[in-house]
Protein backbone atom coordinates (compact mmCIF):
# COMPACT_ATOMS: atom_id res chain seq x y z
CA UNK A 1 0.00 0.00 0.00
CA UNK A 2 1.84 3.50 -1.27
CA UNK A 3 2.43 6.33 1.40
CA UNK A 4 -0.71 7.24 3.30
CA UNK A 5 -2.05 10.79 2.95
CA UNK A 6 -3.84 13.22 5.25
CA UNK A 7 -7.55 13.57 4.74
CA UNK A 8 -10.16 15.57 6.45
CA UNK A 9 -13.36 14.31 6.32
CA UNK A 10 -16.16 17.58 5.32
CA UNK A 11 -19.44 18.33 7.14
CA UNK A 12 -18.94 14.84 9.52
CA UNK A 13 -20.74 15.39 12.03
CA UNK A 14 -24.02 17.03 9.99
CA UNK A 15 -23.80 14.19 7.58
CA UNK A 16 -23.87 11.81 10.25
CA UNK A 17 -26.19 13.07 12.91
CA UNK A 18 -28.64 13.50 9.41
CA UNK A 19 -27.97 10.10 8.21
CA UNK A 20 -28.49 7.67 11.38
CA UNK A 21 -32.07 7.99 12.69
CA UNK A 22 -32.02 4.37 13.51
CA UNK A 23 -28.88 2.84 15.69
CA UNK A 24 -29.87 -0.53 14.79
CA UNK A 25 -30.56 0.13 10.79
CA UNK A 26 -28.70 -1.12 7.44
CA UNK A 27 -26.23 2.08 6.12
CA UNK A 28 -24.65 2.70 3.11
CA UNK A 29 -21.30 4.62 2.50
CA UNK A 30 -20.91 5.17 -0.95
CA UNK A 31 -17.52 7.00 -0.72
CA UNK A 32 -15.41 5.52 1.99
CA UNK A 33 -12.63 6.93 0.86
CA UNK A 34 -10.53 7.20 4.01
CA UNK A 35 -13.44 5.77 6.50
CA UNK A 36 -14.13 9.54 8.08
CA UNK A 37 -17.83 9.26 8.12
CA UNK A 38 -17.87 5.14 8.17
CA UNK A 39 -15.96 5.89 11.54
CA UNK A 40 -18.93 7.98 13.17
CA UNK A 41 -21.61 6.04 11.65
CA UNK A 42 -20.17 3.15 13.33
CA UNK A 43 -20.26 4.87 16.50
CA UNK A 44 -23.81 5.79 16.28
CA UNK A 45 -24.67 2.15 15.49
CA UNK A 46 -26.13 -0.68 18.12
CA UNK A 47 -24.67 -4.03 17.96
CA UNK A 48 -27.23 -4.92 15.95
CA UNK A 49 -26.82 -2.28 13.32
CA UNK A 50 -24.73 -2.72 9.86
CA UNK A 51 -22.56 -0.57 7.87
CA UNK A 52 -21.95 -1.19 3.81
CA UNK A 53 -19.19 0.54 2.41
CA UNK A 54 -18.74 1.11 -1.13
CA UNK A 55 -15.42 2.93 -3.10
CA UNK A 56 -13.37 2.30 -6.28
CA UNK A 57 -10.23 3.23 -5.06
CA UNK A 58 -8.13 -0.17 -4.57
CA UNK A 59 -6.14 1.85 -1.77
CA UNK A 60 -9.53 2.80 -0.07
CA UNK A 61 -10.46 -0.71 0.17
CA UNK A 62 -6.95 -1.79 1.16
CA UNK A 63 -7.11 0.87 4.36
CA UNK A 64 -11.07 -0.53 5.25
CA UNK A 65 -10.24 -4.10 5.76
CA UNK A 66 -7.14 -2.92 7.56
CA UNK A 67 -9.21 -0.28 9.54
CA UNK A 68 -12.37 -2.21 10.39
CA UNK A 69 -10.58 -5.93 10.64
CA UNK A 70 -12.06 -6.31 14.11
CA UNK A 71 -15.39 -4.75 13.41
CA UNK A 72 -18.29 -7.12 12.37
CA UNK A 73 -21.10 -4.51 11.54
CA UNK A 74 -18.99 -3.31 9.06
CA UNK A 75 -18.47 -4.73 5.20
CA UNK A 76 -16.42 -3.04 2.06
CA UNK A 77 -17.61 -3.67 -1.62
CA UNK A 78 -14.90 -2.47 -4.31
CA UNK A 79 -16.56 -1.19 -7.01
CA UNK A 80 -18.64 2.18 -7.87
CA UNK A 81 -21.35 3.76 -6.19
CA UNK A 82 -23.42 3.18 -9.27
CA UNK A 83 -23.51 -0.27 -8.36
CA UNK A 84 -25.84 0.19 -5.72
CA UNK A 85 -28.49 -1.48 -6.13
CA UNK A 86 -26.25 -4.98 -7.02
CA UNK A 87 -24.07 -4.73 -3.69
CA UNK A 88 -27.33 -3.89 -1.41
CA UNK A 89 -29.35 -6.70 -2.86
CA UNK A 90 -26.62 -9.34 -2.46
CA UNK A 91 -27.04 -8.61 1.02
CA UNK A 92 -30.63 -9.26 1.14
CA UNK A 93 -31.36 -5.90 1.70
CA UNK A 94 -32.94 -4.33 -0.82
CA UNK A 95 -35.79 -1.85 0.14
CA UNK A 96 -34.52 -2.02 3.50
CA UNK A 97 -31.57 0.50 3.77
CA UNK A 98 -31.81 2.75 6.39
CA UNK A 99 -29.42 5.66 4.65
CA UNK A 100 -27.28 6.24 1.82
CA UNK A 101 -24.47 8.48 1.88
CA UNK A 102 -22.29 9.86 -0.48
CA UNK A 103 -19.34 12.44 -0.29
CA UNK A 104 -18.59 13.20 -3.94
CA UNK A 105 -15.57 14.01 -5.63
CA UNK A 106 -11.98 12.76 -5.91
CA UNK A 107 -10.47 12.49 -2.08
CA UNK A 108 -7.67 14.69 -0.50
CA UNK A 109 -5.65 11.46 -0.43
CA UNK A 110 -5.92 10.98 -4.34
CA UNK A 111 -5.67 14.60 -4.61
CA UNK A 112 -2.20 15.11 -2.81
CA UNK A 113 -0.63 11.66 -4.44
CA UNK A 114 1.05 12.58 -7.15
CA UNK A 115 1.50 8.65 -8.64
CA UNK A 116 -2.22 9.27 -8.79
CA UNK A 117 -2.51 11.80 -11.96
CA UNK A 118 -5.41 14.06 -10.68
CA UNK A 119 -3.27 17.27 -9.43
CA UNK A 120 -1.55 19.75 -11.56
CA UNK A 121 0.07 21.29 -8.75
CA UNK A 122 2.55 17.89 -8.56
CA UNK A 123 4.29 16.18 -11.73
CA UNK A 124 3.01 12.47 -12.28
CA UNK A 125 2.15 10.19 -14.66
CA UNK A 126 -1.02 11.43 -16.06
CA UNK A 127 -3.61 9.09 -14.73
CA UNK A 128 -7.14 9.90 -12.76
CA UNK A 129 -8.70 7.09 -12.40
CA UNK A 130 -9.78 6.12 -8.73
CA UNK A 131 -9.81 2.61 -9.90
CA UNK A 132 -6.63 1.95 -10.58
CA UNK A 133 -7.48 -1.55 -11.67
CA UNK A 134 -9.69 -1.05 -14.65
CA UNK A 135 -10.69 1.80 -17.04
CA UNK A 136 -8.85 3.80 -19.53
CA UNK A 137 -6.23 6.20 -17.45
CA UNK A 138 -6.34 10.05 -18.65
CA UNK A 139 -3.15 9.82 -20.62
CA UNK A 140 -4.79 6.81 -22.57
CA UNK A 141 -7.54 8.84 -23.62
CA UNK A 142 -5.60 12.09 -24.84
CA UNK A 143 -3.76 10.11 -26.58
CA UNK A 144 -6.53 8.94 -28.80
CA UNK A 145 -9.89 11.54 -28.52
CA UNK A 146 -10.36 13.99 -31.39
CA UNK A 147 -10.00 17.60 -30.92
CA UNK A 148 -13.62 18.12 -30.58
CA UNK A 149 -14.46 15.70 -27.71
CA UNK A 150 -11.28 16.92 -25.77
CA UNK A 151 -12.73 20.11 -26.17
CA UNK A 152 -16.24 18.81 -25.30
CA UNK A 153 -15.23 17.19 -22.13
CA UNK A 154 -13.33 20.04 -20.81
CA UNK A 155 -16.37 22.79 -21.65
CA UNK A 156 -18.79 20.65 -19.77
CA UNK A 157 -17.73 18.82 -17.08
CA UNK A 158 -14.89 21.64 -16.74
CA UNK A 159 -17.06 24.31 -17.58
CA UNK A 160 -14.00 26.35 -19.20
CA UNK A 161 -14.87 28.93 -21.78
CA UNK A 162 -11.27 28.42 -23.46
CA UNK A 163 -11.87 24.71 -23.89
CA UNK A 164 -11.51 24.80 -28.07
CA UNK A 165 -8.32 26.86 -27.77
CA UNK A 166 -7.38 23.95 -25.10
CA UNK A 167 -8.35 21.31 -27.04
CA UNK A 168 -6.56 22.73 -29.76
CA UNK A 169 -3.09 23.16 -27.73
CA UNK A 170 -3.04 19.57 -26.40
CA UNK A 171 -3.96 17.91 -30.09
CA UNK A 172 -1.02 19.63 -31.91
CA UNK A 173 1.37 19.26 -28.78
CA UNK A 174 0.57 15.58 -29.10
CA UNK A 175 1.65 15.37 -32.69
CA UNK A 176 5.22 16.21 -31.55
CA UNK A 177 5.35 14.04 -28.04
CA UNK A 178 3.30 12.01 -26.06
CA UNK A 179 1.55 13.89 -23.31
CA UNK A 180 1.85 11.22 -20.06
CA UNK A 181 2.69 13.51 -17.13
CA UNK A 182 0.39 16.03 -15.63
CA UNK A 183 3.13 18.34 -15.43
CA UNK A 184 3.03 18.38 -19.20
CA UNK A 185 -0.52 18.50 -19.68
CA UNK A 186 -0.77 21.64 -17.38
CA UNK A 187 1.75 23.74 -18.80
CA UNK A 188 -0.24 23.16 -22.25
CA UNK A 189 -3.19 23.99 -20.58
CA UNK A 190 -1.66 26.96 -19.06
CA UNK A 191 -0.28 28.59 -21.46
CA UNK A 192 -3.52 28.05 -23.97
CA UNK A 193 -5.24 29.79 -21.45
CA UNK A 194 -5.46 33.65 -22.18
CA UNK A 195 -7.49 34.79 -19.25
CA UNK A 196 -5.51 33.35 -15.98
CA UNK A 197 -7.79 33.86 -12.69
CA UNK A 198 -6.52 35.55 -9.90
CA UNK A 199 -5.96 33.37 -7.06
CA UNK A 200 -6.56 30.10 -9.31
CA UNK A 201 -4.45 27.41 -11.15
CA UNK A 202 -5.19 28.00 -15.04
CA UNK A 203 -5.56 24.39 -15.51
CA UNK A 204 -7.81 23.84 -12.76
CA UNK A 205 -11.20 23.39 -15.06
CA UNK A 206 -10.05 21.60 -17.32
CA UNK A 207 -8.07 19.10 -14.94
CA UNK A 208 -11.48 18.70 -13.11
CA UNK A 209 -13.37 18.20 -16.81
CA UNK A 210 -10.65 15.56 -17.44
CA UNK A 211 -11.08 14.14 -14.45
CA UNK A 212 -14.91 13.84 -14.16
CA UNK A 213 -15.04 11.98 -17.78
CA UNK A 214 -12.20 9.28 -17.14
CA UNK A 215 -14.18 8.39 -14.00
CA UNK A 216 -17.93 8.95 -15.11
CA UNK A 217 -18.45 10.54 -11.92
CA UNK A 218 -21.54 12.62 -13.21
CA UNK A 219 -23.53 9.23 -14.59
CA UNK A 220 -22.91 7.17 -11.91
CA UNK A 221 -23.99 9.84 -9.93
CA UNK A 222 -27.73 10.02 -11.69
CA UNK A 223 -27.62 6.09 -11.57
CA UNK A 224 -26.97 6.03 -7.76
CA UNK A 225 -29.55 8.35 -6.81
CA UNK A 226 -31.92 6.66 -8.95
CA UNK A 227 -31.29 3.30 -7.36
CA UNK A 228 -30.41 4.85 -3.42
CA UNK A 229 -34.49 5.80 -3.74
CA UNK A 230 -35.37 2.04 -4.83
CA UNK A 231 -33.15 1.08 -1.88
CA UNK A 232 -34.31 2.74 0.66
CA UNK A 233 -37.11 1.99 2.69
CA UNK A 234 -39.59 4.14 3.64
CA UNK A 235 -38.19 6.67 6.07
CA UNK A 236 -34.83 6.17 4.92
CA UNK A 237 -32.06 8.80 4.35
CA UNK A 238 -30.33 10.08 1.22
CA UNK A 239 -27.59 12.57 2.57
CA UNK A 240 -25.49 13.85 -0.62
CA UNK A 241 -22.43 16.22 -0.04
CA UNK A 242 -21.23 18.00 -3.83
CA UNK A 243 -18.22 20.25 -4.47
CA UNK A 244 -18.95 21.73 -7.61
CA UNK A 245 -21.94 23.24 -9.53
CA UNK A 246 -23.08 20.74 -11.60
CA UNK A 247 -23.03 17.73 -8.65
CA UNK A 248 -24.82 20.01 -6.67
CA UNK A 249 -27.40 20.69 -9.56
CA UNK A 250 -28.39 16.95 -10.49
CA UNK A 251 -28.64 16.63 -6.35
CA UNK A 252 -30.82 19.05 -6.04
CA UNK A 253 -32.86 18.47 -9.23
CA UNK A 254 -33.79 14.45 -8.21
CA UNK A 255 -34.42 15.79 -4.71
CA UNK A 256 -36.85 18.50 -6.25
CA UNK A 257 -38.60 15.94 -9.01
CA UNK A 258 -39.52 13.52 -6.33
CA UNK A 259 -40.62 16.05 -3.73
CA UNK A 260 -43.08 17.36 -6.18
CA UNK A 261 -44.13 14.46 -8.20
CA UNK A 262 -45.48 14.04 -11.47
CA UNK A 263 -46.21 17.35 -12.90
CA UNK A 264 -47.66 16.01 -16.03
CA UNK A 265 -50.99 15.10 -14.61
CA UNK A 266 -54.11 16.99 -16.51
CA UNK A 267 -54.57 20.25 -15.21
CA UNK A 268 -58.77 20.54 -14.11
CA UNK A 269 -58.50 17.26 -13.11
CA UNK A 270 -58.62 16.18 -9.08
CA UNK A 271 -56.12 14.24 -7.69
CA UNK A 272 -54.60 12.39 -4.42
CA UNK A 273 -50.74 12.92 -3.11
CA UNK A 274 -50.88 8.86 -4.22
CA UNK A 275 -51.28 10.02 -8.04
CA UNK A 276 -48.86 12.61 -7.96
CA UNK A 277 -45.97 9.37 -6.66
CA UNK A 278 -44.74 11.96 -4.56
CA UNK A 279 -41.26 9.82 -2.91
CA UNK A 280 -39.21 11.89 -1.04
CA UNK A 281 -39.26 14.89 1.26
CA UNK A 282 -36.94 17.41 1.82
CA UNK A 283 -35.32 17.10 5.45
CA UNK A 284 -33.30 21.13 5.17
CA UNK A 285 -32.23 23.93 3.44
CA UNK A 286 -28.89 22.91 2.06
CA UNK A 287 -26.12 22.58 4.52
CA UNK A 288 -22.55 23.92 4.24
CA UNK A 289 -19.45 24.02 6.08
CA UNK A 290 -19.38 26.43 9.25
CA UNK A 291 -16.79 29.64 8.92
CA UNK A 292 -14.39 27.35 11.46
CA UNK A 293 -14.39 24.48 9.48
CA UNK A 294 -13.83 26.14 5.96
CA UNK A 295 -11.07 28.06 8.43
CA UNK A 296 -9.27 24.78 8.96
CA UNK A 297 -10.32 22.54 5.90
CA UNK A 298 -10.29 25.09 2.44
CA UNK A 299 -11.53 21.93 0.66
CA UNK A 300 -14.80 22.64 2.53
CA UNK A 301 -15.46 25.60 1.03
CA UNK A 302 -17.12 24.69 -1.98
CA UNK A 303 -19.40 21.58 0.11
CA UNK A 304 -22.99 22.04 0.03
CA UNK A 305 -25.12 18.80 1.50
CA UNK A 306 -28.90 18.14 1.07
CA UNK A 307 -30.94 15.81 2.70
CA UNK A 308 -34.02 14.38 1.55
CA UNK A 309 -36.09 11.32 3.39
CA UNK A 310 -38.11 8.55 1.75
CA UNK A 311 -41.41 8.73 1.86
CA UNK A 312 -42.67 5.89 -0.36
Amino acid sequence: MSQEFKHITVLLQEAVDALVQDASGFYVDGTFGRGGHSALVLEQLGADGELLGIDKDPQAIAHAKERFADEPRFSIAHGSFAQLEQFVTERGMAGKVDGVLLDLGVSSPQLDDASRGFSFMNDGPLDMRMDTSSGESAAEWIARADETEIADVIYTYGEEKFSRRMAKAIVAKRQEEAITTTAQLSKIIAEANPAWEKGKNPATRAFQGIRIHINKELEDLESCLDQALDMLKVGGRLVVISFHSLEDRIVKRFIRKHVKGDEHLPRGIPFTNDMLEIRLKSVSKAVKASDSETQDNVRARSAVMRIAEKVA
